[in-house]
């Protein structure tokens, strides 16, 4: 396997293709400017700097162009960087993509969507509920095989969001195992349209980014109201859609945490703590891939600023 940006050592040489992800400018202190670019392949990301034709190289360079790099990996304040010594933007007819440069969910847009479908036409025998949550994910089945689940924190990779439904899905099939008297209906409808308003809430699978509704509104709100505008095309009224419109409106469990309502059926607890299970465990699997064993991970913001030990056994 090819060896990833971000697995080089300060001092090695690197030569190979990375997609640039953010392209700042900045000034010197001789009052000349310069780029910073975010340079990155599925393995992480890198700043580079560019000192000489920064107008020029402005052209070149944008995000989600794709450019080829020479140079060695240097160290400034802590933090590696590619001090490149030559860089070029790569053509179209080279058959590089930006999908072979991106980190990806370990299994494939289609297959997880597949994964989504077969729940949704063997698992959910509720008519009402069915109908709404298959019409949801066709309306969005495009976006939701590609699209991160976040910015950052968890899944925040291409289809992040369709293998943080699929890994919640596998848990909710547990759980309804262990306690039959969940409603499976309810529960399977509510993990496959929780998260489906990060899809308007963000933009971009490169650089991800809130929307202006995203900012405005937020996932919850816009997952809510596409659920009853579902319904209301649909003809169908009814508890269910009540019910569905609880389940997504009080997944994050808190109103601190940016519910408007606190869970008050058992499927919308158990929703909300597969929800947790599944993100906490995307976090620390991505940060402890890279650390060795024997060692911490950096400090984690979203698991309470803790660093987490890779033990050695």
């Amino acid at each position: 396997m090819k060896k990833g940006i971000a697995n080089y050592g300060v001092g090695e040489n690197f030569q190979g293709f990375l997609l640039v992800k953010k392209v700042q400018k900045g000034i010197a202190r001789n009052n000349n400017g310069f780029l910073t670019l975010t340079l990155g392949d599925k393995s992480g990301d890198i700043e580079s700097k560019v000192w000489d034709n920064v107008e020029q190289a402005l052209t070149y360079y944008s995000v989600e162009s794709i450019v080829e790099v020479q140079g060695v990996i240097t160290e400034f304040q802590g933090k590696k960087q590619l001090n490149s010594n030559f860089m070029r933007a790569v053509t179209e007819d080279e058959h590089v993509t930006v999908a072979d440069l991106l980190q990806s969910a370990p299994v494939s847009g289609n297959d997880l969507l597949e994964k989504v479908y077969e729940v949704i036409n063997h698992d959910i025998h509720n008519d009402k509920i069915k109908a709404i949550t298959k019409a949801v994910i066709q309306n969005f089945e495009e976006d939701f095989k590609v699209y991160p689940a976040a910015s950052k924190n968890h899944h925040a990779y291409v289809s992040g969001l369709a293998y943080h439904t699929v890994g919640m899905l596998r848990i909710a099939e547990s759980f309804c195992a262990l306690y039959p008297e969940l409603n499976k209906d309810l529960l399977f409808a509510g993990v496959i349209l929780h998260d489906i308003g990060k899809i308007r809430e963000y933009e971009g699978i490169v650089n991800t980014e809130y929307s202006f509704e995203g900012k405005l509104l937020g996932h919850i709100s816009m997952i809510n109201e596409e659920i009853g505008m579902t319904a209301k095309s649909l003809g169908i009224e009814g508890e269910e859609v009540t019910l569905l419109k609880h389940l997504v409106l009080s997944h994050h469990g808190k109103l601190e945490w940016g519910s408007p309502v606190q869970p008050i059926i058992m499927e919308a607890e158990i929703l909300h703590l597969i929800d947790m299970v599944d993100a906490k465990m995307d976090t620390l699997r991505t940060a402890l891939c890279d650390v060795p064993a024997g060692e911490f991970t950096e400090r984690l913001f979203s698991m309470g600023n803790r660093s987490f030990y890779k033990p050695l056994i």
